[in-house]
């Protein structure tokens, strides 16, 4: 299943007096988002897409967003707060809330587990009590919840409208048809008895793309554990094809010494992806054209930038940020990573950092002993992980005291067996 078509609407930039602030001073960012998540466009719209990009394809055939009632509209934040709240005392150990680190304040609160989406992976089957799991993400990450969830288990995601753009870059269809075309070329199986080509699709990607990794032999990564998922991958295969997003597949492949020139990028619209055969026999990792939309905003300029105000700053980023960004930056990793380097790090520390700005500024409230600002001079959250607002929330919450699970994400037995395959290989590939 796809993402959720959506109007795209952006939140505003900084005060001018932040670390961080743009040189020009311009924002293409509205207030939208933040008082109306629920002023949805027809089901297919021409703009979708996170952060400041407004030109991400709409996937045909997206699932529609059910109208709110008109009192979560209508309800305060101390209202909305006092109702979830009330709800979840009501349901006690029946329900489970998963947040991500990307979601607002207001929902992080009320979440019994926080992290990235290895973490929630985990948590998701960490409690076989809980009759409902409510994931407070994307969509990509509540199918996954419900798969590796119990058959008692019913998995809600508040708003159906919070959809991936980059987990939809790379879709079934497309992907089977690279398959096809590398297997032509390279066959199935080397002299040595490896594959020739192993499947690695990054958590990003619908339960579809998990379950022909399954099939084929393949693995799901998370950006904790990327490098420990390749390393796997090549010691059953010659060469790896990591979809949907290119940049931590060549940030990741980078680091352990494989070369760019034998990491050639996969164009689903071209034959053989635009390579010529000999191109993708000499192949070591090859990528698929993905991005997302948000870590391709963080340039070198931000970096130079942010080191030019703040002599000594230590600049981390999210390794899907573009390959010359991780290169300038003084580290990489995940969300849990930046999020222990933040912990760990000496009172004073001045960080640039370079990921979702929700997760920024948390860290920067949670951490007065240091300086936190992101590299982004626009700060646009994933303007669809934004869509978990209070007042779906509390509707999810309210409807299941009332005994109605609504919103509920349902991944299909044949395509769940395989794709739990894949995830199984990635739960058991620990972070290095």
């Amino acid at each position: 299943m796809t993402s959720v078509a959506t109007r795209i609407d952006l939140l505003p930039a900084k005060p001018a007096n932040l670390p961080g602030t743009p040189l020009t001073g311009q924002s293409t960012c509205s207030s939208d988002l933040a008082t109306n998540p629920w002023d949805f466009a027809p089901a297919v719209s021409a703009g979708y897409g996170p952060g400041a990009s407004q030109d991400d394809a709409v996937p045909a055939g997206s699932p529609a967003q059910p109208v709110i009632p008109d009192e979560y509209k209508q309800a305060s934040a101390e209202e909305l707060d006092h109702r979830i709240t009330a709800a979840k005392a009501a349901l006690g150990e029946r329900v489970v809330v998963l947040g991500h680190f990307y979601q607002r304040d207001e929902i992080v609160q009320h979440a019994d587990f926080l992290g990235d989406s290895f973490q929630l992976a985990r948590a998701a089957r960490s409690k076989p009590e809980a009759e409902a799991i409510v994931f407070c993400g994307v969509h990509f990450m509540a199918e996954t919840a419900d798969i590796l969830s119990g058959d008692h288990q019913s998995v809600v995601l508040p708003n159906l409208a919070a959809g991936c753009s980059m987990a939809d870059m790379a879709d079934e269809d497309s992907v089977e048809e690279a398959w096809e075309q590398l297997m032509d070329v390279l066959g199935k199986t080397a002299e040595d008895g490896r594959q020739t080509v192993v499947p690695v699709t990054y958590m990003n990607s619908s339960a579809a793309l998990k379950a022909f990794c399954g099939r084929h032999g393949g693995i799901v990564c998370t950006s904790s554990n990327a490098a420990t998922v390749l390393e796997w991958a090549f010691e059953r295969g010659q060469r790896v094809l990591f979809f949907p997003d290119q940049h931590l597949g060549r940030n990741t492949a980078k680091a352990m010494g494989i070369p760019l020139g034998r990491m050639p990028m996969w164009n689903p619209d071209k034959d053989l992806g635009g390579n010529s055969a000999q191109d993708l026999r000499d192949a070591k990792v090859i990528l698929w054209h993905g991005f997302c939309s948000v870590h391709r905003r963080f340039t070198v300029a931000q970096i130079e930038h942010a080191r030019a105000e703040h002599p000594g700053v230590r600049v981390i980023v999210h390794p899907e940020c573009p390959m010359p960004v991780v290169d300038a930056a003084d580290e990489h990793g995940s969300t849990d990573y930046i999020r222990k380097a933040v912990e760990a790090a000496e009172p004073g520390t001045t960080f640039a950092i370079g990921t979702e700005v929700n997760m920024v500024n948390r860290l920067a409230d949670q951490h007065p002993e240091h300086t936190i600002f992101c590299l982004d001079p626009v700060v646009c959250p994933c303007s669809t992980m934004y869509r978990i607002h209070p007042g779906y929330l509390a509707w999810v919450l309210e409807e299941l005291v009332a005994g109605r699970v609504i919103n509920q994400i349902t991944v299909d037995p044949e395509t769940a067996r395989d794709a739990e395959v894949a995830l199984e290989r990635m739960l058991a590939a620990l972070p290095r």
